[in-house]
């Protein structure tokens, strides 16, 4: 069974960066697109990036594009999303997912991933 879990959310001032870590256990991680996506208080769970098996490829939301970046490590089955110039508008708690099938690109659409973490609360205060 896959486990995936995050760290280093926490609370950090606008402009700030945090560095959250998805460390992943049990299937085959490096054969695996993933991502990160993220759920604010009353608002429905949105994607904010993506990263494909072999790294090469990596996607973005809009909203974070220029300001976060998404990286991995097969070797140590670890993907990092690097969280710079933040905003009160990112305050939510952030998950990482893996996706369902083998040898996948990126995606946006949370349908496309099987297995997801608990989840870390970033705050961003202003």
């Amino acid at each position: 069974q896959v486990q995936l879990r995050e760290s280093g959310g926490g609370l950090v001032q606008a402009g700030g960066s945090l560095r959250l870590a998805c460390a992943a256990s049990g299937r085959i991680f490096s054969l695996c697109g993933m991502g990160w996506f993220r759920q604010a208080p009353g608002k429905e769970r949105e994607f904010v990036s993506a990263i494909s098996w072999t790294g090469g490829v990596t996607d973005f939301a809009q909203a974070v594009k220029g300001r976060f970046t998404i990286s991995r490590d097969n070797a140590k089955n670890t993907v990092w999303l690097q969280m710079n110039s933040l905003k009160p508008e990112d305050t939510a708690v952030y998950y990482c997912a893996e996706r369902s099938l083998p040898y996948g690109s990126t995606s946006s659409d949370p349908v496309d991933y099987a297995f997801w973490g608990q989840g870390t609360q970033v705050t961003v205060s202003s």
